[in-house]
């Protein structure tokens, strides 16, 4: 086997694809959404009147891309644009009961993977891990 070092970047992009694959077949079940627009669901209710701009800065993504997700949660309720109160082009975006709704849904699966995850790392490495994944999701070279 190589040495880990060598094949840490594979390692984290087929440790992402196992976790997101389960997480959003799991989310879909419980809640009707995927991981990616309950990251989304989550940034609007954090940051209420957040742009799509913001949105996309927020998720990590390409403006491109969050104006589809945007439009699927617009189309499914669980979120409403609104005009911008300064900016005349620019949208702000809300959480509907329905969007709510599907994060009270989420809420018992994303725990129970969480607990899974704690018991497959044991408590200390769920923390080191955490901080480990933090700091490399905000590292810029």
């Amino acid at each position: 086997m190589a040495e880990p070092d060598d094949r840490l970047f594979f390692l984290l992009q087929r440790a992402a694809h196992q976790l997101r694959t389960t997480a959003d077949r799991r989310l879909l079940t419980a809640a009707g959404i995927t991981t990616a627009q309950l990251g989304a669901l989550f940034a609007v209710r954090d940051q209420p009147g957040l742009t799509q701009q913001e949105l996309a800065r927020v998720l990590g993504l390409r403006e491109s891309a969050v104006t589809g997700l945007v439009g699927r949660l617009t189309a499914a309720g669980l979120v409403s644009r609104g005009a911008h109160p300064r900016e005349h082009r620019a949208v702000v975006l809300e959480l509907t009961e329905a969007g709510s709704g599907a994060l009270r849904a989420a809420r018992p699966e994303i725990d129970r993977f969480n607990a899974e995850l704690r018991t497959l790392l044991g408590a200390e490495g769920f923390t080191r891990t955490a901080v480990a994944l933090h700091d490399l999701a905000h590292w810029r070279p």
